[in-house]
Formats: C-alpha cells, structure tokens, sequence
C-alpha cells in the first residue's frame, strides 16, 4: 500500500501563490534561452514545427514539443536531468524575482500568515529546478511537465504533461493538502474545517490564456487572479483581454521588486487573508458551538426549541394560534421549557392578549397541570387563565 505524506492544517492561516513560470517569472520561454539555439533551430522555427506536428497528429502541444526536444537533440547532446538543470539555470528572471519569494514569506510571518509558493507551469520541470530561485528552496511544490529518465539518465518519454487544461487539478491538491501528483485523496472529499488552504486564500498569478482555467477557478471561489504583463514592452493586450472577459481581478508589470505594484498588491493580499482569517474563525467558533448545542438535543428538543423560538417573534393571532397548535402535539415538556412558556405569554402581547382562547388556556393549562413547584412566572399564568375563565 502506498504511502502518501500529506500536509495538514495549521493554527495559522495559509496563502498559497501559484506562478505560471514562462512569461510570468521569466520573460521568454524556457526553452527558448538556450536549448532551442542548442539544437539548431530559429526559436520561431522550433515552435512553428513543434505546433505543426501537433495539428497534424492530434497531439498535445506540451508532448510535441517534449518530443522535438528530444529528438532534434539526437547526435548533438543527450538530454539529461543535468543539462536540462543546466539550461534553467542560464533562465533569465524578471526584475526581483531573485528575492520575492523569500521577502513575502517574511511579510506574511509579520501578519501571522504563512505564506507558500507554488509553480504550476506548462514549461520543464527539470528546468526549473535548475534556476537559481529553486535552488534556493523558493517552492513548496513544482507541477510542471517532466520527463521519465532511463537507467543511463537520458530522457526517454514523459513522466508528466501540464496543459492548460488539467492545471486546475494541482489547484486542489494544494487545496487539501494532498500534493503528491499520484495522491488518489485529492478526489475524496474533505469537511470544510479540514481543508488546509481554502481557494479563498489562494492566489494565482499568470499572463496568457493558457492561465484562465485557473484564473477563473480560483476568481470564482473567492481567491485572487493576478496578470502580469513586460514593463518594457508594454503590451497589456493579454491582461486586457483577461479583465474584460472577468478572469482576472488585477493586473500589474511583471516586475517583482521591493515597492513594485505587484509588491504592494501581493501585500495587500497578506493583509486582507490576515483580517478574513480572524473572521472567519469567529465564525467557525460559533457555527461549532452551535452544532455542539444542538447535538445535546434529540430531533423533538431541537422542534420544541424553534417552535419557542417562533412563538417569541409571533407577530399576528394567526401565527399563534398556528405555533399553539403545532406545540399541542408534543406530549413532554421540561420545567425549563414550561417556565420559557410561560415567560412567553406573560412578554408578548400576542399570547397575553388571547389566553382566553380555548386552544391557548388548554395549552397554557396542560402545561400548569401535575406542577409540583409553581415559579411566580407560573403562578401569574394561573392568575390570567382564571381572570380569562
């Protein structure tokens, strides 16, 4: 049987930010720093082929150019998990990226949030681990796709794909907790005080269209979908596009230094998390209690008590006469729930005003009967039933 590690819930609340990696981190391909002008291709050239042999093969895009990768490096070089590394690590990075991670963790122990970053990308996970960002343990967890490496160390096939579609499934293992990529539990379901990262507390951060099934899932649960876009080309067309159609909350430069707008956004984030949090465990303290209070009730005490509860707010004869006749079919009553019965009658003038009704004084007077301590507010019933008698 397979043993899985799982993370579990902290005392603490958790933001999880999720980065697509190319054009988000870095402003080019992965691969097309090095690898591609490697194998001897034009950067264009490479993809145009890459794209075509997926059309023509009904095939992923991810797995063609996995393939080309592979094959257009035959005779030139192996491809290895050490060369690919080496490729990430010549990975140029946007401006700050080199100390984000590390600075927004230290920000969210300020407001008691832990903070966790999560890379959900398209591009090689070997190649990431290569960056120096990795290296430096930057990431609670990598989904990208990887390859399946032989006995020699040379790639050989896929270990694991990520399009665009199925990056929404990493979303919820970082939701429960559950982030081994073989884990089954991440199809199990979880009571909500048992899941780690609510999506409320996720934030996702990407620039293109390849980001927008997790964009909109993480928008439409209450969590925060960041664009970004090159300071120094400029183009918003994407992150324009992604406001308009509502797959996105904010958009910034892809620039993550110290001041940055992203800087600020992210820390606003950290800020309303910390705020929410403390709400939201108000709200579960109570929701708790009044589980637990209700579970010292059997199905009939838990009536009993919402019939009381709607004779208080009793607002016409009607509504009364309605309730009595629903609290006439409960053969037992506590002295607890009598006196609460009789403090009732003797506050709303609903019930005070017609105890002269046969339904009601019968009520009121079963309820008197077999007494064996008479409370004042019992005797004061007496009193109005023999005066409406």
């Amino acid at each position: 049987m397979n043993h899985f590690e799982r993370k579990t819930k902290s005392d603490q609340p958790i933001l999880a930010i999720c980065y697509d990696f190319d054009k988000t981190l870095t402003p080019d391909d992965m691969q097309a720093q090095g690898f591609i002008q490697e194998v001897g291709y034009d950067v264009d050239d490479f993809w145009k082929k890459s794209n075509d042999l997926a059309e023509q093969n009904d095939m992923d895009h991810n797995l063609a150019y996995m393939f080309m990768m592979i094959t257009e490096s035959e005779g030139k070089f192996s491809v290895n998990r050490k060369n690919l590394e080496s490729y990430g690590a010549k990975v140029s990075l946007f401006p700050g990226v080199d100390t984000w991670f590390e600075r927004i963790r230290a920000y969210g122990q300020t407001k008691n949030v832990i903070v966790e970053h999560y890379i959900i990308s398209s591009g090689l996970k070997e190649m990431i681990e290569g960056t120096s960002v990795a290296k430096n343990g930057a990431f609670e967890k990598i989904y990208a796709s990887s390859f399946y490496f032989n006995e020699k160390g040379a790639a050989k096939w896929p270990a694991q794909v990520v399009n665009f579609t199925n990056k929404t499934q990493f979303l919820f293992r970082i939701e429960k907790g559950v982030l081994d990529v073989n884990d089954p539990a991440v199809n199990e379901y979880f009571q909500p005080e048992e899941i780690r990262v609510p999506f409320r507390n996720m934030v996702y951060i990407g620039d293109s269209d390849t980001d927008i099934p997790c964009m909109k899932l993480v928008n439409s649960l209450g969590g925060h979908s960041i664009g970004v876009f090159n300071k120094d080309t400029q183009d918003k067309t994407k992150v324009y596009k992604m406001m308009r159609e509502n797959r996105i909350k904010y958009y910034t430069p892809a620039d993550y230094s110290e001041g940055s707008a992203l800087d600020n956004l992210v820390k606003a984030i950290i800020d309303a998390t910390a705020a929410n949090e403390v709400l939201e465990r108000n709200y579960c303290a109570c929701k708790k209690e009044n589980m637990e209070a209700d579970r010292l009730y059997t199905e009939e005490g838990r009536k009993k008590i919402d019939l009381i509860n709607s004779l208080v707010s009793s607002y016409s004869f009607a509504n009364t006469h309605a309730v009595i006749g629903e609290l006439q079919k409960i053969e037992t009553w506590t002295m607890e729930e009598k006196e609460m019965l009789f403090e009732i009658a003797l506050c709303n003038s609903q019930v005070k005003l017609i105890l002269k009704d046969p339904d009601l004084r019968a009520f009121f007077s079963g309820l008197l009967k077999d007494l064996k301590t008479f409370t004042e507010n019992a005797k004061a019933i007496m009193a109005l039933l023999e005066q409406a008698g």
